[in-house]
Parts: C-alpha cells; structure tokens; sequence
C-alpha cells in the first residue's frame, strides 16, 4: 500500500526511464531541454502566475480534435471569438486508456478523412515536438485535460512540450472514471505525475495541477468533493506540487453552490501547506442538458451568475450544443461568451444571498468529518487513510463505476434544490448533519405527499435536462 511520502529522485528518473518505452515518442523527453523551452515561453503564456494574478474568473472551454492543425484552429478561434482566457487540450478517449497503438489508428484515419475518428487530441501519438508547435501557436495558456488513471507518459510527454497546466489525480481519475483499478495503483501512478510537477518547480517552472472536482457529476454532495479536493491537494502537495487548483461542479443551488466555492477555497487554504498557492475552479453543470439549445444556455446563464457571485479563479465553460455530445466551435465560443456576459453584468452588483453562511458552515462540518475519518483510517498518512476509507464505505461518491467504492451513499434534492444525502451508507458524517438531510428531504417529500424513495433521487438526475432544477413528482416534463 502506497505511503504518502515523497518519491526519491533516484525512483523518479528509474520509472521515467521505463515508461520511455511503453511508445517511441517517450523517448524524445529530455528534462533539461523541457526546463530551456519552458524558460523561452513568454509571461503571457505561464499558466499558474495568469491564473493566480487575476482579478476575476477567468474562462476556459473543453476541447480536442486529433489532427494537430485542426487543434490550433479550433483553439486560436475559441481564443479569439470566444474570448477564452485559458485553454484545454482534451485528450482521446484511447489515450486515457493508454491504447497507444489505437490512438495511432485512430490520428491516421482522421488525417485521411474529414471526420474525425477520435474524441480527443493524442498527445502521446503527436509526441513533444507537436505538443510544442501548439503551445507556440497560441497566445494562451493551455492546460492538458483528460481522464487518465494512468497519466504518466502523458505528462512527460506534455510538459515536455511546454504544456503548464495538467488536470486530474489518483480519486477523481478513478472512482469517477473507471472499474476496475484501485486506489492503490492510481494513488502510485499520480504520485509520479506529481513528483515530475514538482522536478519543474525546483527548477523554476511551475506546473498548475487542477484535481477534478466534479467526479461522477451527478448531484455529488459538495462536502464529497471538497474532501476529495483536498486530500488529492495534499499528495500532490508532499510530491513537490506548488500550484493547485480545487476544483467544484454546478448543483444548480446558487445559494449551496457560492457556499461550498467559498468553502472549497477556505478548507484548501486551511488543510494545504503555506508554500501552495490554491486557487479554485468551477465547472458549469456536468449533467444532462436540455436538448433545447435556448433551454441550454439557460443553464449556462445560472453558471454565469453563480460564478461572478462566488469568483472562483477559473470556470469551465459548457455549449449550448452539450446534449448532442461534442459541439462545434462556434457553439463552444457560445457557451463562452454566454458566461463572460453574465458574470459581467452581475460581478460589480452587491448580491447578498441569504442562507449562504448557514450552508457554508454545514459544508465545511461535514467536510471536516470525512477528513478527520480519513486520517484515523491512515494513523496521519492520507495516502492509507484514503484507501481504508473508501474501503469501509467511511468515503464514498455517488453513481460511481469503480469497484473501489462501496457506491451506497444516493443524493436528492430537497425543497429548495439544494442536494442532500437520502442515502449515507457507512459515509462518516455526524449524526447532526445526518438530521438535517434528512429533515430538509422530509420537507420537501411532505410537500409533494409522497414518501422518500429512490423514485427521488432519479427524478433529480433528469431534472435539467427536463428543464427544471427539481425533479417534482409530476413537474418532470418540459413545459
């Protein structure tokens, strides 16, 4: 079981040289090239001091295609008609799974179609020097975003090429994502990532790692999250990590989504070492989308509003095109501009939602709870706490594929859209925020004269997509 202590410099440079193989274009990473090339990149292009010196959210989208000319396009046109502040470089789906061979089949069928036949842009396949000619033609910052349990070769051959940004970690890139890999195994391979990010910061170059805040993305209880938030900050913290960035999906809930972004930042900055420099992002909602593209962009609006009321440092941006899957460009520099309209309109207005503290303090107990069960699981080490935790079902996360979480806890809505828990499992939470879930649930089940049931939980799940917030007994088809 892995310890959460950090990896030896010695250990760092055996591995590397093992994954070098796994595909040819590993072996075009040299580190001290990588150190000079970073070194040549303008301020404008640093990921971590842009983030961090902002003085307001700043607004990146998703995106990816395979081909290398046609990523530049469709990130210069997101940077210049939709005014993205940061960009992504998505990563295929046979990337994340390190189908290296697969990806290869896939780039060269799109290079000889006008379809493309991957989801995905496949850094590993493109190797570091295309990773570079991207980074150089655009005046942003870019991040890698992927979904990888095992994102090792992918970082090396990404921060090679001058990407400074890398999302993910050992939880939110399993028990979201995944079946069948443990938390043992993700927690060594992240620790690796981690350790490289913090071999740049040594030498000068800071690397931003964002965990993935939204998990499962369906109506995760925000104190989850959070908890994940930071016990992902902590191993990256120990590894050398000297920026992070939290991250919280949309509930839909304005006055619980201000409250638990304003939590996220409190707790990262209270549970992280002084040397990290915690920002926070917010992730527009990661469920299901009315088809309507009017109905979407409403629900990118309440995104919008959200965020100026909160400020988180970043937020990713959704399409009015999310149900239909992946959206073309110009949706996606939609769905941006959408967010920059709202948040500025509503960021300079005075808005003081009530109720916000009360929920704050309910988000942080809970969150408190999680963390002190997770260092009791650990004997102090996060890295076994973590592991036992999800283990005795003492952590969990709704809706999630991976064997490595018991999937008991279930959450709904209560009267007023804020999402509670209606099934906690083994989760260690007190039984004073246990009363008040299920108090808030009972409300609301009182009111629509039916009894608490799992019929509850997924009218939720749909809800938006029907265009409500609130799946009400009878209320679950569009107007």
């Amino acid at each position: 079981m892995p310890r959460d202590q950090r990896l030896a410099g010695e250990e760092l440079q055996r591995l590397a040289n093992e994954l070098r193989d796994e595909w040819h274009t590993g072996r075009e990473v040299d580190f001290e090239e990588a150190i000079a090339f970073h070194e040549s990149l303008p301020a404008g292009k640093q990921f971590a001091p842009v983030l961090e010196s902002a003085d307001q959210p700043l607004l990146q989208p998703r995106a990816g295609v395979p081909c290398l000319e046609a990523q530049i396009e469709l990130l210069q046109y997101l940077e210049q008609q939709g005014g993205a502040d940061l960009l992504p470089t998505t990563i295929d789906s046979y990337t994340r799974d390190n189908e290296y061979e697969k990806a290869e089949e896939g780039l060269a069928a799109s290079r000889n179609s006008d379809e493309d036949a991957l989801n995905g842009f496949p850094a590993v396949n493109h190797g570091v020097e295309d990773c570079r000619r991207l980074v150089r033609a655009l005046d942003t910052p870019i991040e890698v975003r992927h979904g990888t349990p095992d994102a090792r070769l992918l970082a090396m051959v990404t921060l090679a090429g001058g990407f400074q940004s890398f999302e993910g970690g050992p939880i939110s890139y399993n028990i979201p994502y995944t079946k069948g890999h443990s938390l043992a195994e993700t927690i060594t391979h992240w620790q690796f990532v981690d350790r490289l990010c913090g071999a740049y910061a040594e030498r000068g170059v800071v690397v931003n790692r964002e965990p993935f805040g939204p998990l499962t993305g369906t109506l995760v209880p925000p104190a989850i999250a959070i908890a994940v938030m930071l016990v992902e900050g902590l191993l990256a913290a120990t590894q050398g990590v000297r920026s992070l960035t939290l991250g919280y999906g949309q509930v839909g809930n304005v006055v619980q989504d201000v409250a638990a972004l304003r939590a996220l930042r409190a707790l990262g900055e209270e549970y992280l070492p002084d040397d990290v420099t915690v920002t926070t992002v917010f992730h527009e909602w990661m469920g299901g989308f009315p088809p309507d593209e009017a109905r979407a962009s409403g629900v990118i609006g309440l995104g919008g509003v959200t965020a100026a009321v909160a400020r988180p440092d970043k937020v990713i941006t959704k399409s009015p095109q999310e149900f239909q899957g992946v959206p073309t460009k110009e949706a996606n520099a939609a769905g941006l501009r959408t967010t920059r309209q709202l948040i500025d309109m509503t960021i300079e207005q005075d808005i003081d939602l009530a109720g916000v503290d009360e929920e704050q303090r309910l988000i942080e107990q809970t969150t408190r709870a999680l963390m002190d069960a997770i260092d009791r699981h650990g004997d102090g080490d996060v890295a076994q706490g973590v592991i036992r935790a999800f283990e005795s079902g003492a952590m969990d996360v709704p809706f999630a594929p991976s064997d490595a979480a018991a999937g008991a806890v279930l959450p709904a809505r209560d009267d007023d859209g804020r999402v509670r828990l209606f099934e906690f499992g083994d989760l260690a939470v007190p039984d004073e925020v246990r009363e008040v879930h299920e108090n808030k649930l009972g409300q609301r089940a009182e009111r629509e004269g039916r009894a608490q049931s799992f019929q509850m939980v997924a009218d939720d799940v749909d809800a938006i997509s029907d265009g409500k917030l609130i799946g009400r007994r009878g209320e679950t088809d569009a107007d």
